[in-house]
């Protein structure tokens, strides 16, 4: 039986205590960078300055703004996941046509790099999350999360720009395998963290009973190294699994002092933002939003289900900011640590349709994609969109 609590909608949870553990001193394959434990006691962040010259321990004001300066691309096909590039171009992904594409952020002028074989578009399911290397600058390695024919996987192709447009992409060398697969849920946001590990939000496939499951890679964040083995310091031996108990992850962000945070689809109730600890259990079927259960780690936030459904996240300015499909608008959460320092504020509602994904695009920017083009929405002659927006 579900565990709901009956209250108005974007209700801030008391959440968890912070662990204290950084990245490991070479960057890579060490320990997971600090995150939000429930299980164990710590200090709330060392107070190192962000970006905007706001403090670890100093949350951001109450109420923020949300500017849209331009309209970057138009006529974009089901985009999903964004990627931006070190000379300022960014790689989006369409879902349903399994190509990626470059887009001029000054031009907007699109080139299709090509498209990524093995891709088996049906219902939520096709080309999704993409990520660069964290060596990009030497390898030039893009990484893609797709739905095939028997699963969903991460692949990694060489993108060479000096290729002629549609040609751009290397073969795909397949990193990880075997996801559950299914027509709903099948998650695929992924994103290198500050320890150059690759993370994975995945779906539960529509069966609710593999969130529980650690053995299942359905309903999970998963932590690996950029060869798709187990991640050093993962929280279950020979295991790529970080966190379980989720529905479908679709949104994966860190702050300033590189706690990880999630967003979830729920299913009739509450959706959720999570602060992610290793090895703890989000609920999920047991528990949807806030549960009284001492087993399970509860949101941070949470939002009725026509309000958010949402996919993509980003963290600027002290805040994550969490794309929504269904509620068609953006989410600022200003954070306090782990915890919602005042209530959610929605920006653009129904201004721009369903939102699909949200990324950093340096200070107080941030890079929009719109998602009408997906099915399940109503698109304009010049959806689909990728805007940059000016926030606080």
């Amino acid at each position: 039986m579900i565990v709901q609590r009956h209250a108005v909608t974007a209700v801030l949870a008391a959440t968890a205590l912070l662990l204290t553990a950084g990245c490991s001193s070479d960057g890579g394959g060490g320990e997971p960078p600090g995150a939000a434990g429930s299980t164990a006691a710590g200090s709330a962040g060392s107070g190192s300055p962000s970006a905007s010259g706001r403090t670890g321990d100093e949350p951001p004001p109450a109420k923020g703004s949300v500017k849209v300066v331009r309209t970057v691309a138009e006529e974009l096909d089901s985009p999903w996941g964004l990627a931006p590039l070190p000379d300022g171009g960014l790689l989006v992904s369409s879902r349903d046509e399994a190509t990626i594409t470059h887009v001029d952020t000054e031009s907007g002028k699109k080139t299709e790099l090509g498209e990524v074989p093995g891709v088996s578009p049906a219902g939520e399911g096709g080309l999704m999350g993409l990520a660069l290397s964290p060596d990009y600058a030497s390898d030039r390695m893009v990484y893609a999360y797709f739905t095939s024919v028997s699963d969903n996987r991460v692949v990694r192709m060489l993108y060479n720009p000096d290729k002629p447009a549609g040609r751009q992409l290397g073969a795909p060398d397949t990193v990880f395998r075997s996801i559950p697969k299914g027509v709903v849920h099948n998650g695929g946001r992924i994103a290198f963290g500050p320890d150059k590990m690759l993370y994975v939000g995945t779906g539960e496939a529509g069966d609710t009973g593999l969130s529980q499951d650690k053995e299942s890679l359905g309903g999970k964040i998963l932590r690996m190294t950029p060869e798709g083995e187990p991640a050093p310091g993962n929280p279950f031996p020979d295991s790529t699994v970080y966190s379980y108990g989720h529905r479908n992850v679709q949104g994966l962000a860190w702050d300033s002092e590189q706690r990880l945070f999630a967003a979830e689809f729920g299913q009739d109730t509450w959706d959720e933002l999570n602060a992610i600890a290793p090895g703890d259990n989000y609920g999920w079927p047991q528990a949807e939003g806030t549960s009284d259960d001492s087993g399970f780690h509860n949101p941070l936030a949470e939002w009725a289900t026509d309000d958010a459904s949402p996919s993509g996240i980003a963290y600027a300015e002290g805040s994550i900011w969490m794309a929504g499909l269904g509620g068609e608008r953006l989410w600022r959460v200003p954070l306090d640590g782990t915890k919602a320092s005042a209530d959610p504020q929605s920006f653009l509602k129904e201004e721009y349709g369903r939102l699909r994904t949200v990324v950093p695009a340096g200070g107080n920017k941030l890079w929009l994609v719109t998602s009408e083009t997906d099915g399940r929405g109503t698109p304009g002659s010049t959806d689909d969109r990728i805007l940059e927006l000016e926030v606080s």
